[in-house]
């Protein structure tokens, strides 16, 4: 049996006809052809006959044909056409082929755009059971494979070594390309070289491309023909070559890229692709799919290390381990939570920055040395850092996890920043002596996680309780104290905080600049034992104090807030304000200090 592959004249196949020996088939642009050529014009409506023999086919010219008939470059009335072969009747191209069905005892198949090119699609399980003629040979090469992908400097050092390593493992093969494929059919070599550098240029199959790269799920793709016999497909552009591959490989670009080899295994002119013995090239397309796992497990290993370092600057050791070790960043998506934030600021950097206006990386290197302080004890009490502003850190706790504690927490990492900032405090051999910081804590609901990619993930915290934490920052400078809380923290910490951990106080009710509603401020201050030029009946004393200023009993105020230590700079503000006013509250006051700026 034989078939007839019809063709356009840009060599696209449009149909395939069986021709059966005793059965002539009629070929012309009426419909009721056998063979039927209607978007021809240069084809008469009964063209020819194709009448199959034992070993061959002939073509034959209706009488009543007035359009030509061409084989092998020239006008004929008739012809015998053997397999392989073709005519030509205006811009259609007919080719016999072999009308073998199904898979042939090597495996091998007729490929859906030309029978005269064999193909064979490979499964992982089907690879197993190939065996390596040369095991010695293609182990040593691969022992260099992780070396290779580590010593790559860039993408486009990557891809011509790995070509080089594919040309040693694969000593068949006379060319080696890094292809992609993309949407729309579109194919990319990445790179390509050859062993023989005279060859010329080297352009990898598009179709072969696409059987392999194009489909659902990528695989392994080998294609044989017979380069003396004519067909129209446009495949590995070298009449040298009688076989390509192609393997997806995982994570190389950020498109479907596959690993592309061809070579010449010597078909002899008279065989068909279907008939070669094949054990030589599965055991090239096997290795070189073992080629494409280790890149894809290095590439993923060191992607997972990229992503897990990228991660370790914002997220604490106890997070990341909940993350798992397949990074579950579905976690990490962005989501209404309640959240303590932290914002910290450097003080005293503006003037630091202009004595070491000649010595910007010394500053650079101190201020990130600061940082490096903020983001320690926020990651070490398990909040997350959200970002960095000039001198500042963004730090928030109860995302991605809830947690009860988030607020203590938050607390326990603003009086470990306070201890390291204050034990370096005044030393001028140190790069942090000459800092001090200001501390905003503030709790409320807010949407909390990532935003970027997989490979660069930077997360943040948005709503009123970041602006409320900046806010009270700023307001550290005029309450003269390192860290302030608003009234929703304090509540939550007073009570579960231990005493000999850290202390609170209430210090004001205050309106900021740019908020609608007052908030009463409480500060954070360390343990007695830690602090002792407060003690607790020193803080119980001053909130009384504090209470009286806002019910208006300004002299009662005084005298309870003057009684503390002078040392005490929490006290000015609330002394001034009393003195301005000669002990009196004003007639309008409502127990609220506003500030008219930041």
């Amino acid at each position: 049996m034989y078939e007839v592959v019809v063709r356009h004249s840009d060599g696209r196949p449009s149909g395939r006809f069986p021709l059966h020996q005793g059965h002539s088939l009629i070929v012309g642009r009426a419909a009721t052809c056998d063979i039927p050529l209607v978007d021809d014009p240069l084809v008469s409506r009964k063209h020819l006959v194709l009448v199959p023999q034992s070993d061959h086919v002939v073509a034959r010219r209706e009488s009543d044909s007035k359009n030509p008939l061409f084989f092998e470059g020239k006008e004929v009335d008739s012809c015998r056409i053997e397999i392989g072969q073709h005519i030509v009747v205006g811009s259609t191209l007919l080719q016999i082929v072999s009308g073998v069905s199904g898979r042939s005892s090597n495996g091998l198949t007729p490929s859906a755009d030309d029978p005269a090119v064999a193909q064979v699609n490979f499964s992982s399980q089907s690879l197993k059971k190939v065996r390596y003629p040369d095991a010695e040979n293609r182990i040593e090469v691969l022992t260099h494979l992780p070396e290779v992908i580590a010593g790559a400097r860039s993408d486009a050092e990557l891809h011509v070594k790995l070509c080089h390593l594919l040309l040693r493992g694969v000593v068949d093969a006379e060319a080696a390309a890094i292809v992609e494929f993309a949407a729309g059919d579109t194919v990319r070599v990445l790179h390509w070289d050859r062993r023989r550098e005279t060859a010329g240029e080297f352009r990898p199959s598009r179709r072969l491309v696409r059987e392999s790269l194009g489909q659902a799920e990528p695989r392994s793709v080998l294609q044989v023909w017979d380069p003396s016999q004519p067909h129209m497909i446009e495949h590995t552009l070298a009449s040298d070559l009688d076989w390509a591959c192609c393997t997806p490989v995982e994570g190389l670009t950020l498109q479907k890229t596959g690993l592309y080899l061809a070579g010449k295994r010597n078909l002899p002119g008279a065989a068909t692709a279907l008939d070669i013995d094949r054990s030589h090239l599965d055991a090239d397309v096997k290795f070189t799919e073992l080629v494409s796992q280790i890149i894809g497990a290095v590439l993923k290993s060191r992607r997972w290390e990229r992503q897990r370092s990228g991660l370790r600057q914002f997220f604490a050791p106890p997070i990341l381990a909940a993350l798992g070790d397949d990074l579950d960043t579905t976690l990490l998506e962005p989501c209404e939570c309640d959240v303590t934030v932290m914002f910290c600021d450097l003080r005293g950097f503006s003037q630091t920055a202009e004595n070491a206006s000649g010595d910007l990386l010394g500053l650079l290197d101190r201020v990130s040395r600061a940082l490096g302080v903020m983001t320690r004890q926020i990651l070490s009490h398990g909040g997350v850092t959200g970002d960095f502003q000039g001198d500042a850190t963004l730090g928030f706790w109860g995302w991605p996890f809830p947690s009860t504690d988030a607020a203590v927490n938050a607390c326990r990492a603003a009086l470990a920043i306070r201890s390291e900032f204050e034990s370096k405090r005044g030393r001028k051999d140190h790069p942090l002596g000459d800092f001090a910081m200001g501390i905003g804590l503030a709790h409320g609901r807010a949407v909390a996680g990532k935003i970027g990619t997989l490979e660069q993930v930077k997360v943040t915290v948005f709503g009123p309780v970041v602006n409320l934490a900046s806010r009270l920052e700023g307001l550290t400078k005029q309450l003269r104290v390192p860290i302030l809380l608003d009234e929703t923290t304090a509540a939550l910490v007073r009570q579960r905080l231990p005493a000999e951990e850290g202390r609170l106080r209430k210090l004001a009710r205050v309106l900021p600049y740019g908020m609608d509603r007052p908030v009463v401020v409480h500060e954070l201050l360390p343990s007695e034992k830690d602090f002792p030029l407060l003690s607790d009946q020193q803080l119980r004393a001053y909130e009384e104090g504090v209470d009286r200023f806002i019910q208006g009993d300004w002299e009662e105020a005084y005298h309870r807030l003057h009684a503390m230590p002078s040392s005490d700079r929490a006290q000015d503000l609330l002394i001034q304000q009393i003195a301005m006013n000669n002990r009196q509250a004003p007639k309008d006051w409502d127990g609220t200090i506003r500030f008219p700026g930041k």
